[in-house]
C-alpha cells in the first residue's frame, strides 16, 4: 500500500499538480543528501542551492560578500549568519528559483531557519519552507562511512560492507591496493555527528512545531527514498497551501 501511495504523488509530479517550492532536505553524515536532491532537481527541474558553493563562488569571484566572508574564513572562523543569509538572499533573486530550490547546508541553525522564513514570508504569494529528513540508523551509516574505499588510479568507489571488491582492499578495474580517506574513521564520525545533532535539531524542532516537517527511511533502494521525499513533500505542500 505504501508504495502505491508513493507512486499515486509521483504521478502527481510528473503532471505538474504539485508546485514544489522551496524544500530542505535534512539527514546525518551519509545518508544521500547529495543523491536525493539530485532526483528532485531532475524530477522538477528546480535548483540545489549549496552553502559551500555560494561561499566558493562569492570568493573567487571576489564580489564585496566574499571579500569579507574571505576575510573570516583566513582567519580560520566561521563566516557568520548575516554574511551567509545575505547570500542566499541574492541567490534566491535569480529567475531560475521560481518554481522552488533544494536548500543544502541551509538553514543549519535556528537561527538561519527564522531568517529564511521571515524572507520568503516577505512575499505573500511564496510557498514557505518544507523539512524533509532521511532517516538511517547508526550503524548502517557507519558501515557507509568507514567502509568507503577508493581507487587511487581511476577513483572507483567501493565500500568494503556494503560494495566490496572481488579481491580483498584491491581495485576490480586496476588492481590497485585501495585507499581510505584520514576522516572516514568511527572517530571523525562521531564528532560530525555530535555537531550535526546538536545543530539540527532545533531546526528540526522549528519546522515540526509549525507542522512542515516529515522523515523518510533512508535505508531503501534509492528510487524508493526519492519516491517517499517526493510523497512527503506532496503531503506537506497539501497543508501549507502548496497546489
Amino acid at each position: 500500500m505504501a508504495m502505491a501511495a508513493a507512486d499515486t504523488h509521483v504521478e502527481k509530479v510528473n503532471s505538474r499538480e504539485v508546485s514544489p517550492g522551496p524544500i530542505l532536505l535534512l539527514g546525518a553524515p551519509g545518508v544521500g543528501k547529495g543523491t536525493q536532491a539530485k532526483e528532485l532537481m531532475a524530477k522538477w527541474g528546480i535548483p540545489q542551492i549549496s552553502t559551500g558553493d555560494l561561499l566558493r563562488y562569492h570568493r573567487d569571484q571576489g564580489t564585496p560578500l566574499g571579500v569579507q566572508a574571505k576575510a573570516v574564513m583566513d582567519q580560520g572562523k566561521l563566516v557568520p549568519d548575516d554574511l551567509v543569509n545575505q547570500m542566499v538572499a541574492e541567490r534566491l533573486k535569480q529567475r531560475d528559483t521560481a518554481e522552488g530550490y533544494i536548500l543544502d547546508g541551509f538553514p543549519r541553525t535556528l537561527g538561519q531557519a527564522k531568517w529564511l522564513d521571515r524572507h520568503i514570508g516577505a512575499d505573500p504569494t511564496a510557498l514557505p519552507v518544507v523539512a524533509v529528513s532521511i532517516q538511517v540508523g547508526y550503524t548502517q551509516l557507519l558501515r557507509r562511512i568507514t567502509g568507503r574505499r577508493t581507487c587511487p588510479v581511476c577513483g572507483t568507489i567501493y565500500n568494503i560492507y556494503l560494495q566490496p571488491p572481488k579481491v580483498d582492499e584491491k581495485c576490480d578495474l586496476d588492481g590497485t591496493s585501495l585507499v581510505r580517506r584520514s576522516d572516514d574513521t568511527e572517530e571523525v564520525f562521531q564528532e560530525r555527528m555530535r555537531t550535526y545533532e546538536s545543530q539540527t535539531a532545533p531546526v528540526v524542532e522549528h519546522y515540526r512545531a509549525l507542522g512542515r516537517f516529515a522523515e523518510v527511511d533512508g535505508e531503501q533502494p534509492v528510487d524508493q527514498v526519492a519516491a517517499d521525499v517526493i510523497a512527503a513533500v506532496a503531503r506537506l505542500r497539501s497543508g501549507t497551501g502548496g497546489h
